[in-house]
């Protein structure tokens, strides 16, 4: 509520926030907000019959196997548009969008058509198998038009689209991995395949949602040779710098995954795995209405009036993450009494200790986005960079995974933080930031 008011006091330029607040509930952006908090519960409840059914029938080893292939998915999706997309949001012209629109389109397709060339190499050097390498180019083709159309409607405003995606993935994902593993057995296969033609049925229903929309950016006569080119030049900064930033950020939240071969305790490795499922869920929910309502608000400002915006917004989600994660820890460390004498005793410490990780994670997730629109984006990346190889050299100097290694990793989180928030104060503006790198020598 507290980022929903900073859109509204900034984008309305009202002088007090008594006067924001008794207009808070009118306004439409916190509708959507709320809409989108709504459908992401709904998303994650609906979500949950399928996922118990599915861990019934499946070995464990399956379910490692398939976080292999989910995260390497969505590992490489993130590169699959050379973050193009996140140039939709540096103005209000439809122009431009436009122009982003069919740049990114056409490197998505390129970047999928040498994966696939890559994919089926490995599959001839027998290096995977052909049916594994099939389902991930379609899971991977899948998250990348998501990743697409997801950004044009946050462009646009279309909050209705983006909750209901979350939805739609939660009836289809799971009932389809039951109707495979019947069929195919309890077997890796199954939950790939329903991975991937989940995804496709999603990124569908995506198309099919802003079909007008899609169908005007990419009219055949609005493409030519020329206007790519010039817009790869004008945009050649997401690349270069926004994307190494963006791939360094997706690494550096698996930094408790990385720590975990590090266990001794196996009591102990067993609590953080089960704490760090419970926080991703206030991380992710947090990220799915802040993100869009942000980045929508700030692409309709003007350069003088996008600052002040930022900053403001900056100042509310740091409330706002502190309240909750704070909370989170606060209410975990005071109900680990009812864990006592099993073999969970213990774990609200750990998800307080973890409760620093995710919270300065969930900031930075806006944040990060937000800082695509600065002049100087190389200082976001330097920043992700710092902090991969800094959490690195604190897992390698404790050694072992330990509350201590935890609490170190949460406040290494919390410095880059702090390091995305001054990005809010740094110049902001509409115009392209191509060349941001070179003025600044």
């Amino acid at each position: 509520m507290a980022a929903e008011l900073a859109l509204d006091r900034t984008s309305l330029r009202l002088p007090s926030l008594s006067e924001a607040g008794a207009r808070l509930a009118t306004r439409p952006g916190l509708r959507s907000g709320l809409m989108l908090g709504l459908r992401f519960l709904q998303a994650r409840f609906l979500s949950v019959w399928g996922l118990l059914l599915a861990a019934a029938l499946c070995p464990a080893q399956v379910f490692a196997d398939f976080a292999i292939f989910s995260t390497l998915a969505n590992f490489v999706s993130i590169a699959a548009l050379l973050r193009f997309e996140a140039v939709f949001f540096q103005n209000s012209d439809r122009k431009h969008l436009g122009q982003a629109f069919r740049l990114a389109l056409a490197a998505g397709t390129l970047f999928l058509c040498g994966m696939t060339i890559a994919v089926l190499f490995a599959a001839t050097e027998g290096w995977i198998l052909r049916g594994f390498g099939a389902l991930f180019m379609i899971s991977l083709a899948s998250r990348a038009m998501i990743r697409l159309i997801i950004a044009e409607a946050t462009a646009e405003g279309d909050f209705a689209t983006v909750g209901s995606i979350g939805i739609v993935q939660a009836l289809v994902q799971p009932g389809m991995m039951i109707l495979l593993i019947w069929p195919l057995g309890p077997t890796s296969v199954a939950l790939f395949a329903a991975d991937a033609f989940g995804h496709a049925f999603a990124a569908l229903y995506l198309a099919w949602r802003r079909r007008r929309a899609l169908f005007q950016l990419v009219e055949p006569s609005q493409w030519s040779k020329p206007e790519l080119r010039k817009s790869m030049l004008r945009w050649r900064t997401a690349p270069r710098i926004l994307l190494p930033s963006a791939l360094l950020s997706f690494s550096f939240m698996a930094a408790p995954l990385l720590a975990m071969p590090l266990a001794s305790n196996p009591i102990l490795a067993a609590h953080v795995a089960l704490a760090m499922r419970l926080l991703e869920m206030p991380t992710q929910m947090f990220a799915t209405v802040s993100v869009p309502l942000a980045m929508n608000n700030l692409r309709k400002q003007d350069e003088q009036d996008r600052q002040r915006t930022a900053r403001f917004i900056t100042l509310c989600l740091v409330a706002v993450a502190a309240a909750l994660f704070a909370g989170i820890a606060l209410f975990s460390v005071v109900a680990d009494f009812v864990l006592d004498g099993t073999q969970w005793e213990g774990i609200g410490h750990v998800v307080a200790a973890l409760a620093l990780f995710y919270g300065g994670s969930a900031l930075v997730m806006p944040l990060h986005e937000i800082a695509t629109l600065s002049r100087y984006p190389h200082r976001q990346l330097a920043t992700n960079a710092v902090a991969l190889v800094v959490a690195g050299l604190v897992m390698l100097w404790f050694g072992t995974l330990s509350m201590a290694l935890l609490c170190a990793i949460g406040l290494v989180s919390m410095a880059r933080m702090f390091a995305h928030v001054q990005f809010a104060w740094t110049r902001l503006g509409s115009g392209d930031f191509a060349a941001a790198p070179a003025a600044t020598r």
